[in-house]
């Protein structure tokens, strides 16, 4: 793994570890081989845990192509099926940076050199790639911080500039958030076509068969109540940031360009369905009045905050009954009085 500092490298190898431990099965071990950062050694240490890979370290005061060759020789020794090394990043491209990675390449013969580089640097990233790629040949792009359409461009521009393809994108923090890179789905994004089959992908990901046949089981008996849609905001949690899945939709992303999500409103739907009797989860057409006011003052809202909730709630299961009866609901009464 190679790369300026500051470019989410780090992060980016252990990202990566993590896909390949879940994907494909595999063993990973990581190599600390960034000995000039500081607490860079600790940082791999933390997310490699994090994402279930063993970590080679021998501290900052070794010679890294040194470090490099020992993590080689002990994930042969170890029976690990993939090593991945961090290396050491700069502030900018220099000769000492090149000649080091130059040197850890001939000392450990690794399949793939991957360049990991910064979205948000617009097109220095671009310029980057490009000086990398005359003085160390690496194989594919990692792009890290690609948490917005209008940083696609950047990534597109480094594919054209340097040749190589972009293998990954990192799309957050957080170590799940880390994707193979579709080429012709950032460009949908950017147009604001959406990207139905990364959202598609990630649904099946997070749900399973049984759950499905469970729930379409209950929207046809017409069964289903405000634990299972809590249930269901989880397991959207689940899928990623909001803003996020909204700009894989056809149509949406483009509209909301811009817009905040406070996804804080999950929380306060799931404090008001938690403040309320399992029947009366299963029975809201129950919660009036003094129950009103009492799972307003239970979950630290309002009682109209309460009747909002139980009214869009009984509009989307209105919405899921047609559905079932083969009938096309009325979508823009449902927007009106969700209003």
């Amino acid at each position: 793994m190679a790369g300026l500092q500051g470019s989410g490298k780090t992060t980016a190898t252990a990202k990566l570890a993590r896909y390949l431990r879940l994907e494909h099965g595999s063993s990973v071990a990581l190599a600390a081989c960034d000995v000039y950062r500081p607490a860079a050694v600790e940082q791999l240490i933390k997310v490699g845990a994090q994402a279930g890979a063993a970590v080679y370290e021998q501290g900052t005061d070794r010679d890294p192509v040194k470090i490099a060759a020992w993590a080689r020789d002990r994930a042969v020794s170890e029976g690990k099926d993939v090593l991945i090394i961090d290396t050491s990043g700069r502030l900018h491209v220099d000769e000492v940076l090149m000649t080091e990675l130059a040197q850890i390449k001939k000392a450990v013969k690794p399949h793939d050199v991957l360049l990991v580089v910064d979205a948000m640097t617009g097109q220095d990233a671009v310029a980057v790639a490009e000086q990398f790629a005359t003085v160390v040949q690496f194989d594919g792009v990692i792009i890290t911080k690609l948490d917005g359409d209008a940083r696609g461009g950047a990534a597109l521009s480094v594919k054209a500039v340097t040749g190589k393809p972009i293998l990954f994108a990192s799309t957050g923090e957080k170590l799940d958030q880390f994707e193979r890179f579709h080429p012709d789905r950032m460009a949908q994004r950017i147009l604001g076509m959406g990207d139905v089959m990364t959202l598609i992908e990630k649904a099946e990901a997070t749900y399973g068969e049984e759950q499905t046949a469970e729930l379409e089981r209950k929207i046809r008996k017409q069964e289903f109540g405000l634990d299972d849609f809590l249930e269901q905001l989880a397991q959207i949690r689940r899928l990623g940031p909001l803003q996020s899945l909204l700009s894989m939709i056809p149509g949406v992303g483009k509209e909301l360009r811009g817009t905040k999500i406070d996804e804080r409103d999950f929380d306060r739907i799931q404090a008001i369905i938690l403040s309320m009797t399992p029947d009366e989860r299963r029975h809201p057409e129950l919660i009036k009045g003094s129950r009103r006011l009492r799972i307003a003052r239970g979950s630290g809202t309002n009682v109209q905050a309460v009747k909002a909730l139980i009214k869009q709630f009984e509009q989307m299961r209105k919405v899921m009954r047609q559905f079932t009866q083969g009938k096309m609901p009325d979508l823009g009464a449902l927007m009106r009085g969700g209003r």
